[in-house]
């Protein structure tokens, strides 16, 4: 069974799969060198997706965080850049009683060329001795969501021994007819076979807490997001304006419960994207959706909802652990529909539950979500989950009357590459590039190696499939126009 503290983790970000996955692995490979003879020195390689916006996604300072031990449940997230610093100048890594050499310079390095075959989120672990012979090799991928598996482990999680285990929605519907549960008492129940009670309901309080607290936190801020893209904070100013309608007194629009649901997720996006403390949602690119839903459920509900936000999170895990167990929810492998497209599933299925829905109201519910989603793709400019991670949520949720209040982007990505635009064309291009491994850049050997290894996981991309030599040239006229 995958429980609701598998979907539902306390972390940080910006990337469950690129930020918390590498930190996990890391932290278990330094846990696993305890009394390894002759180890000297720390060697890590990143491929795949890890090695093309590992950087952007902050996967080098994940790995050099979980090699000095911490935890993505545990760190302050204001005490990472000191942490960094120390490291980056006495290239140690203390290890039980042990001094190992690690330089992040010298020993992490990306690799563009090669995959690895478990997933497109591979990490090598290696630990060499003085004369530079392999002590330790371990392969370990990060699979979304946080999850971590080593090379060989089965990515499909082993059903734990619960009163009422399910695959399918199928299988899930008719333990409940036939036992006479909600989707709730069924997920409580299998929870409760694996830990006490008493654990349960603290663990879904402290999930919920962190939520609400990641939300207050992104509210209050304002500023620029680190990472280079000058991305400006926005759920502040959103919220003021909120704040100020409605103590004026006037008529209030119908819409106006969007709004306020909307500027929830966006404060939740870029605290992640700020690399604040959240909760995987089932990840954390899709961090904002479940919250912010719950919020309102909590806020606006006026029948108690505040008591069931353990209802609402049990019944949105039993639907992601439908997905997680028959498709994925990692960006990496599915694309944003299978982050954004699981958690609106569950978000819609959490609310249903705690409005009193039926098990079969409340799959409903989980489907019809999920089919609006169906298809959105992960192109994150610059490996950061920013643009247009964070610009997405708030036109699909927002829209116009966002830019009625005055706080919508003025650019919309897309449009301006179709059309040449003389300022974001250029980014747009330097994503391409930077996304297949600098491509443009390589012997004419390379590109295509580098592809067909591509290809081979991922048939039919466009960015893998057809004439590379004329998808170039294409991308080279549209930045000519730009010009």
């Amino acid at each position: 069974m995958i429980s609701v503290f598998d979907l539902f983790k306390i972390g940080i970000g910006p990337s469950s799969s690129h930020t918390v996955g590498p930190m996990v692995a890391a932290k278990r490979f330094r846990d696993g060198l305890a009394g390894r003879e002759g180890a000297e020195r720390i060697q890590v390689e990143l491929y795949g997706s890890l090695a093309w916006t590992g950087r952007g996604h902050r996967t080098d300072a994940a790995i050099c965080l979980g090699l000095l031990g911490a935890t993505p449940q545990t760190i302050d997230p204001d005490a990472i850049p000191p942490m960094l610093e120390d490291l980056a100048s006495a290239k140690v890594i203390e290890s039980g009683g042990r001094s190992l050499r690690f330089d992040p310079e010298a020993d992490l390095t990306l690799n563009f060329n090669d995959l690895l075959p478990g997933h497109s989120n591979g990490m090598r672990f290696r630990v060499l001795d003085g004369a530079g012979g392999i002590v330790e090799d371990r392969v370990y991928y990060s699979i979304g969501g946080g999850f971590v598996i080593h090379e060989g482990e089965d990515t499909e999680t082993a059903r734990s021994e619960v009163p009422y285990p399910f695959k399918t929605a199928a299988e899930l519907l008719a333990l409940c007819e036939a036992h006479s549960l909600s989707i709730v008492d069924l997920q409580r129940t299998n929870e409760i076979a694996i830990r006490p009670a008493q654990k349960v309901e603290a663990g879904l309080a402290a999930i919920a807490e962190a939520m609400f607290a990641c939300i207050d936190r992104g509210l209050r801020l304002s500023g620029t997001i680190p990472g280079g893209l000058k991305f400006k904070r926005r759920a502040k100013a959103l919220h003021d304006k909120l704040v100020a309608s409605s103590s004026s007194g006037g008529q209030r629009p119908p819409h106006e419960v969007m709004d306020w649901i909307s500027t929830s997720a966006i404060a939740v996006n870029e605290e992640n994207a700020a690399g604040g403390r959240v909760v995987t949602a089932p990840t954390n690119g899709a961090a904002g959706i479940v919250p912010a839903v719950l919020r309102y459920f909590r806020d606006f509900d006026p029948e108690g909802a505040s008591a069931r936000t353990g209802d609402f999170l049990l019944a949105a895990a039993a639907i992601g652990s439908l997905i997680k167990q028959n498709a994925s929810t990692s960006g990496a492998e599915v694309g944003c529909q299978g982050e954004v497209g699981s958690a609106a599933s569950m978000a819609a299925a959490g609310l249903a539950a705690g409005l009193g829905a039926s098990p079969a109201q409340i799959e409903n519910a989980a489907e019809i979500a999920m089919e609006h989603h169906l298809g959105m793709t992960c192109d994150p400019i610059g490996g950061l989950v920013q643009i247009p991670c964070i610009e997405q949520r708030l036109r699909r949720d927002q829209g116009d009357r966002c830019r009625v209040a005055g706080h919508a982007w003025r650019r919309h990505p897309s449009r301006d590459a179709r059309r040449g635009d003389r300022d974001h064309a250029p980014d747009r291009r330097r994503h391409a590039v930077e996304i297949q491994g600098d491509l443009a850049r390589r012997p004419r050997r390379q590109r295509r190696r580098v592809l067909t290894l591509a290809a081979a996981r991922c048939p039919g991309h466009p960015v893998v499939s057809g004439n590379t030599s004329v998808a170039f040239q294409q991308v080279g006229r549209r930045r000519a126009t730009a010009d």
